[in-house]
């Protein structure tokens, strides 16, 4: 069995919402020149009522916009869907030089004429894809007014000077936003009514730990208790404003533990992992003074590992 599913039925998800997926999956198969952006996410998505709107949604022919502060599960939730959905996927990180040609595709010299060269949300619109569009409100004007036509109830897309495309039938939209990061704005009331919203809960203590252990099933259950509770610790200080959100940051731990597995001091993988990740001087002092309360500076990688 998938095991992605199988973890959502251990979440006890609706049996019927999970049916309802393997119909649609059934109902748009994949064409063969697109099944190697049908890609197996890394870690499956612990968080069932979260699961369950944005699934139901995209079900209903909705795009759905993902909302929250840092590490809480966004991206890894648009890869589970676009999985479990067996759809392309088509990932547009957002920047302030994100333009309309850079959705849709520029003109290219090939073959002696001039051409499309076609770009991700064009390609999703015609392959049935899943777009994923990170940072969403990076998103400048130009960006905007090609969101516009796609996301609502009119589903085309024009490319000035070569088409007007009608988008298939299993595309699907889904954006993602962090709050307060720098190059961000509020998005404009025209553009959040074509996406149904779901703001995203901090990660719980239990499933930080079920995520975890996926990717380290040999970790000692008392390293794992000091790790989540200082990843819990360091989210209640930024969820309270005393410090950024800087070190929040699950990537960086994982990539940290991965070091100590490694043979590193699990005290200078979280230097690098938590702790530098923060460039205010006053800040990093504070957060490597919540790791000296969780994590000893005399333990070694056997006190993380079981080797």
């Amino acid at each position: 069995m998938d095991e992605i599913r199988s973890c959502l039925e251990e979440q006890q998800v609706d049996a019927g919402l999970l049916e309802d997926i393997e119909q649609f999956r059934k109902r748009y198969p994949v064409s063969e020149k697109e099944k190697d952006r049908v890609l197996c996410p890394q870690m499956p998505f612990y968080g069932k009522e979260v699961f369950e709107m944005a699934a139901a949604a995209l079900l209903q022919g909705e795009n759905i916009l993902l909302t929250g502060t840092k590490a809480t599960g966004k991206n890894v939730l648009a890869e589970n869907l676009a999985w479990l959905f067996r759809r392309p996927l088509y990932n547009i990180s957002f920047h302030v030089n994100t333009d309309s040609s850079s959705l849709i595709g520029t003109d290219t010299f090939r073959n002696n004429e001039v051409q499309l060269r076609t770009g991700p949300v064009y390609e999703a619109a015609k392959n049935g894809g899943f777009a994923v569009l990170d940072e969403v409100n990076m998103a400048k004007n130009d960006a905007v007014s090609v969101l516009h036509a796609v996301l609502d109830y009119r589903r085309i897309l024009d490319v000035p000077g070569y088409e007007r495309v009608v988008l298939h039938e299993a595309s699907r939209f889904i954006g993602t936003m962090n709050y307060g990061y720098a190059g961000t704005r509020e998005l404009n009331e025209a553009l959040v009514s074509r996406f149904l919203v779901i703001d995203m809960p901090s990660v719980s203590e239990e499933n930080l730990s079920r995520v975890l252990y996926r990717v380290f099933p040999d970790m000692k259950a008392e390293g794992m208790k000091q790790i989540c509770g200082l990843f819990m610790d360091l989210q209640t200080k930024a969820l309270n404003h005393e410090i950024s959100t800087k070190p929040l940051d699950l990537r960086g731990l994982i990539g940290a533990l991965k070091t100590v597995r490694g043979g590193l001091s699990p005290r200078l993988a979280i230097r690098m992992g938590i702790v530098n990740k923060s460039f205010d001087v006053f800040e990093r002092e504070l957060v490597e003074d919540i790791v000296m309360t969780r994590i000893p500076s005399d333990w070694t990688a056997a006190a993380l590992f079981s080797f």
